[in-house]
């Protein structure tokens, strides 16, 4: 005869089916803040970094001034022919950023976007939906803009006649690329031409445009040709009002100001620990309640010769089990939330794998915390009070 251990912290949680659910429920509210919190951080530093990753370039010129990409500082467009004459240096595009008011046509109302600009012929963007499109770009005040603009900006089909900077604009085309917090409602592009048109003679306010100056330079440097070693050597060689570096390292520098300089990354670290925090008070008091229901079988065990580590044993599995069963509901509500939200704001919200893996440790941690703490009741039972 074989014998086998009954699943006492799988019985104890189930005896109850009503119990239970409302115990899933609060595990589940638990690791969906933590989802919505992280996954709003997340998605503050992909949707940053969006643009940059689909520019076409090895190497990365700035303004020294500029230390994010949403800074208009610009620099003398002449750096980048110099650097376009040095070993290694196979190409050199020029781009213009610049943010405008878009005129919804609906309700007539202007709202914020960005601009990107650059000669049609440069292969800048490596969104194919782009490099598909450049002819459109070639006809005066046209634009392709984001299918992942903001719902505030109106329709955004080509063939839709609206103003952009208060002058006459047709969209000609779409991309699907997605906003972030520095972008305003979305991503507009046109050619480097129409870029003069509209903003070569802006208010008082605001200084004027040329393409004498660039907002970023992109180089392409050879197949074989070592990028460190040419960004070393533009350093030394080329004036110092503009900063060479990687477009690695223009993406860790990105990345850098948003963790670091801005109160966002901060607030959403802290709702993610608070909702931790959250999550393990909910547990303690769902294992703690338990404990106590089961207090006199828990003393009959101690008066049986079982040891405290045997019945720690069990709470923490039925913490486990909560872990697992309550991560599991929390998880597909955050994936659909994730999507509507993104629908919603055009913003990076991703469900990557690790990120997901992430939450579950949190979630595993954060139920062996709480069993940890309600099991001491049980450690401290005597059995003569229980039967005395």
């Amino acid at each position: 005869m074989i014998f086998r251990r009954t699943p006492l912290a799988w019985l104890n949680l189930t005896h109850n089916r009503r119990k239970l659910l409302t115990s899933l429920g609060g595990v589940a509210f638990a690791v969906l803040l933590m989802f919505i919190f992280t996954g709003f951080q997340n998605a503050l530093f992909d949707s940053q970094l969006q643009v940059i990753d689909r520019l076409n370039a090895d190497i990365i010129l700035t303004s020294k001034l500029k230390y994010a990409m949403f800074i208009p500082d610009s620099f003398a467009r002449r750096r980048l022919y110099q650097a376009r004459a040095f070993e290694g240096v196979t190409a050199a595009y020029p781009l213009y950023i610049s943010d405008a008011a878009w005129k919804n046509v609906d309700d007539g109302k202007t709202r914020p976007v960005r601009v990107l600009a650059f000669n049609p012929q440069d292969p800048v963007l490596t969104l194919p939906e782009v490099q598909a499109q450049v002819n459109q770009l070639q006809l005066p005040d046209t634009v392709l803009i984001d299918l992942k603009s903001r719902s505030e900006v109106g329709p955004i089909l080509p063939g839709t006649v609206t103003e952009l900077a208060e002058r006459r604009v047709e969209v000609v085309g779409n991309y699907s690329l997605g906003t972030d917090f520095a972008s305003g409602n979305g991503n507009l592009v046109m050619s480097d031409q129409n870029f003069l048109r509209y903003f070569a003679n802006r208010g008082p306010e605001e200084d004027p445009r040329s393409l004498g100056t660039v907002d970023i330079g992109l180089l392409k440097v050879a197949p074989e040709a070592d990028a460190q070693s040419i960004v070393e050597t533009l350093s030394r060689a080329l004036p110092t009002d503009i900063t060479v570096m990687t477009k690695a390292d223009f993406v860790d520098q990105e990345l850098t100001y948003w963790q670091e300089n801005t109160t966002i990354g901060f607030v959403f670290t802290l709702l993610t620990t608070m909702s931790f925090i959250v999550g393990v008070i909910l547990v303690y008091q769902i294992l703690y309640t338990d404990v106590a229901d089961h207090w006199a079988e828990y003393a009959t065990l101690k008066a049986m010769g079982y040891r405290n580590l045997f019945l720690l044993g069990i709470v923490l599995q039925e913490a486990i089990l909560l872990s697992i069963l309550g991560f599991i509901p929390g998880f597909c509500i955050s994936v659909i939330l994730y999507q509507q939200t993104s629908e919603a704001t055009g913003l990076l919200m991703q469900m990557l794998p690790h990120r997901a893996m992430t939450i579950f440790v949190l979630t595993f941690l954060m139920c062996l915390v709480s069993g940890a703490i309600a099991v001491r009741k049980v450690q401290a039972t005597d059995p003569a009070e229980v039967f005395g």
